[in-house]
């Protein structure tokens, strides 16, 4: 009777975190739906905005006074990493982790910024981080992310990086997440002969002074929609790592009641033989 007694323990346990994991799937589905409208609403703004930065930049002659347009050699890099905070979420963050080494394989000694504890506990221990930025999702919001992107503008424009890239997880959906590599700094100037100005403008004071507003709003904006998208992604990889484990916990759980019952019929079986042979006994 004891194995019978330990196959309802394990019963009972697979039962209870079964619950666990389906309760964390519904929240994280709850979040996702969350995240996918914060990025509904930014992405026309980014988008609109991103436009008249290509519109403005077209028609300027030189880029030479603004430094976040200036191509210098790399010497020194900057990867700011996005990650989550939590676990369970599959190979969410450990993708992240395996990029940002195929990164630093092409440069020497990169420096690291990073978003998210998970991504900052692994790359600690490898890189140099000069900033840990993990609190940021507990108030998670534009005039926070905006502090952040302007610290990566100042230490571009003092030079003290030739090269900023964003590596995070972009979100398609639940399923997929799409590991993706992006410049941040220098920005690129838009030659495309398509891009035009429409309609007859008068910019005041000048082109110049307009982009050189446009571009800290337009960088913000970026990286706002760039955690965002990770956020969401990070949501839909814990729901689908969490149904997968609540599928798995329910097939162990119906394994694990199969053998009780095969057990229990066995032990009821060798009672009644137990009985049949005493009573043969005592008639002999």
């Amino acid at each position: 009777m004891s194995g019978l007694k330990e196959i309802r323990n394990r019963i009972s346990s697979v039962s209870s975190t079964m619950q666990i994991t389906n309760a964390m799937k519904m929240v994280s589905a709850a979040k996702l739906k969350k995240a996918q409208d914060s990025i509904t609403a930014t992405l026309p703004y980014s988008e609109k905005l991103s436009e008249l930065v290509k519109n403005i930049s077209k028609s300027i002659d030189s880029f030479d006074t603004n430094p976040l347009f200036l191509k210098r050699e790399v010497k020194s890099i900057l990867i700011l990493v996005i990650t989550s905070n939590k676990g369970l979420c599959g190979g969410f963050n450990s993708n992240i982790v395996k990029e940002v080494y195929n990164i630093s394989s092409k440069y020497k000694n990169p420096d690291l910024m990073t978003i998210g504890k998970k991504g900052d506990d692994i790359l600690k221990n490898r890189f140099n981080i000069i900033g840990s930025h993990n609190n940021l999702y507990d108030e998670f919001s534009y005039s926070n992310v905006k502090s952040i992107a302007k610290n990566i503008m100042q230490l571009y424009a003092e030079e003290k990086y030739d090269k900023v890239i964003l590596v995070y997880n972009h979100f398609k959906n639940a399923a997929t997440q799409i590991i993706t590599k992006e410049q941040f700094l220098p920005l690129s100037v838009h030659t495309d002969n398509n891009v035009s100005i429409s309609g007859d403008y008068i910019f005041e004071p000048n082109r110049e002074k307009i982009l050189e507003e446009l571009i800290p709003k337009t960088l913000s904006v970026q990286l706002f929609k760039s955690i965002s998208d990770s956020i969401a992604g990070e949501h839909g990889a814990r729901m689908t790592a969490m149904h997968k484990a609540t599928d798995n916990a329910s097939e162990l759980r119906d394994q694990l009641k199969l053998t009780y019952n095969k057990a229990r019929q066995t032990a009821i079986t060798n009672e009644i033989l137990e009985i049949v042979g005493g009573a043969e006994a005592l008639n002999s």
